[in-house]
Formats: structure tokens, sequence, C-alpha cells
């Protein structure tokens, strides 16, 4: 998996809402310089977990796809004497 990196805009946003998340939820105030660390552990430490579980939905997502083309492959199949 390659490193998580995100933009300057959406690190900017991400901080945001890490701050107002410690503020609203936990009554703590931190700055940006201490959000932006905690979003580096996050990404660091975390977010393989979340990148993990968007490849398994991917994966079954895909999987169903694909299970529908050999469907519609099958129903249009002309009929031989050959055995499949």
């Amino acid at each position: 998996m390659s490193e998580i990196i995100f933009t300057s805009e959406e690190r900017d946003i991400i901080c945001r809402k890490i701050q107002l998340y410690l503020h609203q939820e936990l009554d703590h105030e931190v700055g940006q310089f201490d959000a932006g660390f905690l979003l580096d552990f996050f990404a660091e430490e975390i977010g393989p977990y979340f990148y993990n579980r968007g490849l398994y939905d991917a994966q079954a997502v895909l999987a169903g796809r694909l299970e529908n083309i050999a469907e519609a492959i099958y129903e249009i199949e002309k009929p031989t004497q050959f055995l499949k």
C-alpha cells in the first residue's frame, strides 16, 4: 500500500474536523498543528484498516458485476452439440 497523502486543502478540512470533534465531544481545544499530528497518526496507524475495508468492498462489488456478466454471456450463448 502506498502512503496516504492528502492535498493541503484536504488536510485543512480534515484538521478542522478533528478540532471541531475534540472541542464538541471532549471539550478539548487543539491547534491546527496538533490536529495535523493527530491526522498523521490516523493516516499511518489507522488508515490501512479503512483502506483495506474499501478494497474488500470494491472487490465484492466487482465480483457481483462479473457474476452478472457471466450470466449475461450464458443467456446469449447459442445451443450446440458440444458439451461444456
